[in-house]
């Protein structure tokens, strides 16, 4: 068919038809390979042994690993929007009884480190609160190389094997047929793919837990994840697992804060970071490490190379052996954050690898990311370079920055003296640890892997209560977005066997009811009451207010005295207090007293502030009181469980957003406030002791919600 210009004029139907030829279906058909072999078996990697190394030989994972890799250019496939920052390490003391590792022997030498912190699922354009795991990396710039600590704000995984990464990202990725939803994972093909694979509920729970929703990433654990291994002088050997537990605490957003954030400021998390560096409030975080003695290997009721299982710290305790500090912003995001490029594969002299299968699988795609994303010589960009010398026979490739001047490329060689030489491990050569090993060439899992309940159930038994309804809410909510009855009965399925009263309670609001509990593993019913209280977030670190936003309610007539006592008050601490009001500019105080108005009620709503304080003074609060967006306020910041406090009149809006407890008569009087107090409501009366007053409010931003409100 020809149109009037002579060229081929092709319709609607034979488009369809071109296409035809590139469509695929895999309805009743058998898993292949790109070369159309046909798979038996896709849920382990092929290893020397169940517990045993995974092999270069197989064919399919690397395959599979491969193609998923290099499945988006240039983004990150996966952890695509960060932030990052500079700092530093320092050892507490000498570790060389359990390591040879350089940069953890000497407590005065500080090693440069550069963290990136990350959300797993969205794109670049996400918003940095949505509910998801959080990458945590940290690069050593160490004397004897680069040292990649790779991890996650959770312990744990979602999968126990490498070969199955590829399939739990593109499941909780945005649906292919409608690129649905961003940064989420409340859809079909996520819970479709978990509700298939009981060895996730472990995870299930940290991700669906208040864990998954930082209120800052200086409030945020990190952990290795994987089981590595530690090696001494003497070559000795121990597993070790890493954590970084910050000073600030672990705290978190409510779950519908979070989501207001994302619309209001997509950038919170990131512009915190930021900003707090900016201010001179360094995120600090202590490193702890917990380490098994290689014969105690298979005593636990866990096994220690499987990555979805915690060690328990009452049975392998945390020994904090350093701290960090970041004390310095990216000077370019794309060339420093975006640029930088990670891979649990860079080690030094004693830390070493275990047969977690997890990380061996990880070993092999970071180093394909980083080459698919920015090119054979990453290494060579300045925030991936080491400060340690490079010396090696490896030349050109893309963007190569290194002018090797050696006519040698090679080795052994005479032409170049046999430079670069190679070094012994007296001289710092890494000589990776001689595990024996001894087993048949299989494609299987271990069997001490196959318990997948124990450590769920134990997750839910250690969280406090109102983590415990926060938990159900967020199971909830992601499950009545399933549109599929038939996964989200296989979810209940799974959940049972967790906790009934859990699977009961998600019940209520999903539209199916609750099955019996599918026969369980002898573990898990000895486990049914165990408890790892370092689990819960309760009891975190809770004497500070270092970093902590406030929010200063007021406007014209406000009283100068209590609001300038207690700004200066709260500064003194480490606080940030704001004054905001409905339009920029000056406010005047009833006794003079000139302020600038740093956000407006629209611009700095209570969800960007971790408490609000609200001065005195009858016109100002008159003011107030007739504003619905200052209504709005203290309302939305009681209904998210942060401390608030008002003296004198400004207990008259309190009244007026129909606090619990609060009625303008009480001002002045002798009214019992206790009631208020243990809710996180702190009132200065006439004749208060302003500093008493400040402190009592101080103490109660340091607590940083107060959960009996809900």
């Amino acid at each position: 068919m020809t149109g009037k210009n002579g060229h081929n004029k092709i319709d609607e139907h034979s488009k369809q038809n071109n296409l035809e030829q590139f469509q695929e279906s895999a309805d009743g058909e058998y898993l292949t390979t790109n070369q159309g072999l046909r798979i038996n078996h896709t849920d382990d990697s092929l290893k020397a042994g169940s517990r045993g190394p995974t092999l270069m030989e197989d064919f399919h994972f690397r395959e599979k690993i491969t193609h998923f890799d290099h499945e988006r250019i240039p983004e990150r496939a996966v952890h695509a929007r960060g932030m990052a920052a500079h700092g530093y390490f320092q050892v507490y003391e000498s570790m060389a009884e359990y390591t040879k590792a350089g940069f953890l022997q000497d407590p005065s030498v500080t090693t440069p480190v550069f963290v990136r912190f990350s959300t797993v699922a969205g794109s670049r354009g996400s918003a940095d609160t949505v509910r998801d795991v959080r990458g945590f990396a940290t690069k050593f710039y160490t004397e004897d190389g680069i040292f990649d600590l790779v991890g996650n704000n959770i312990p744990v995984f979602f999968i126990q094997d490498a070969i199955k990464f590829p399939d739990v990202i593109h499941a909780v990725k945005p649906e292919p047929h409608n690129e649905m939803p961003q940064a989420a994972s409340a859809h079909d093909t996520f819970w479709d793919f978990i509700s298939l694979m009981p060895e996730a509920m472990h995870m299930i729970m940290w991700v669906m837990s208040d864990r998954a929703l930082p209120r800052s990433v200086s409030m945020m654990e990190g952990f290795g994840v994987n089981t590595f291994r530690f090696v001494n002088a003497e070559g000795k050997a121990r597993f070790v697992k890493f954590h970084w537990k910050p000073k600030l605490g672990v705290h978190s957003l409510v779950w519908d804060e979070a989501q207001k954030i994302a619309g209001k400021d997509a950038d919170f998390l990131r512009r915190d970071l930021w900003e707090g560096i900016e201010m001179g409030d360094y995120p600090e975080y202590e490193f702890g490490v917990q380490m098994i003695e290689e014969a105690d290997e298979l005593k636990f009721s866990f096994d220690p190379l499987d990555p979805t299982k915690i060690w328990p710290e009452a049975e392998v305790p945390v020994k904090i052996i350093g701290k960090m500090t970041l004390n310095r912003n990216p000077d370019n995001f794309f060339a420093e954050t975006e640029q930088v490029a990670f891979h649990p594969g860079h080690v030094v002299s004693g830390i070493d690898f275990s047969n977690d299968p997890l990380l061996q699988g990880r070993l092999f795609s970071y180093i394909d990311t980083q080459i698919t994303r920015i090119g054979s010589n990453f290494a060579e960009l300045p925030i991936n370079r080491p400060i340690a010398p490079v010396h090696n026979n490896q030349r050109d490739g893309q963007m190569r920055h290194t002018i090797n001047k050696s006519r040698t490329s090679y080795f052994p060689n005479s032409l170049g003296g046999g430079c670069p030489a190679l070094a012994p491990e007296s001289a710092g050569g890494y000589v990776h640890y001689a595990e024996r090993i001894d087993a048949r060439v299989v494609r299987e899992r271990s069997e001490s892997f196959k318990d997948n309940f124990s450590q769920a159930t134990m997750f839910w038994n250690s969280i406090s209560g109102p983590e415990k309804e926060h938990l159900v809410q967020a199971l909830r909510f992601e499950l009545s977005m399933v549109e599929s009855k038939e996964i989200r009965e296989r979810m209940l399925g799974l959940l049972v066997n967790v906790d009934r009263h859990l699977a009961e309670m998600v019940s209520e609001e999903i539209g199916v009811p609750v099955p019996a509990m599918s026969a369980a593993p002898s573990a898990h019913k000895e486990a049914a009451t165990k408890v790892a209280p370092e689990i819960s977030m309760e009891k975190t670190v809770k004497n500070t207010i270092k970093g902590r936003k406030v929010a200063i309610l007021a406007a014209d007539g406000f009283n100068g005295k209590e609001l300038t006592q207690m700004k200066q008050a709260l500064a003194d601490a480490g606080a940030h207090p704001k004054v905001v009001s409905k339009a920029l500019g000056v406010i005047k105080g009833v006794d003079g007293v000139e302020v600038e108005v740093d956000k407006t009620l629209r611009t700095g709503p209570s969800i960007m502030f971790d408490a609000v304080y609200i001065p005195g003074g009858e016109q100002s609060i008159a003011a107030l009181r007739t504003m619905g967006d200052a209504i709005h306020y203290v309302n939305e910041a009681f209904k998210h469980c942060k401390p608030i406090a008002a003296a004198s009149e400004g207990v008259n809006l309190l009244a007026a957003a129909d606090i619990k407890g609060v009625n303008v008569k009480g001002v002045g009087t002798n009214t019992d406030y206790s009631s208020l107090l243990a809710q996180g409501v702190v009132i200065a009366q006439n004749g208060t002791d302003m500093d008493q007053f400040a402190q009592t409010f101080k103490e109660a931003i340091a607590q940083h919600r107060h959960w009996n409100r809900e």
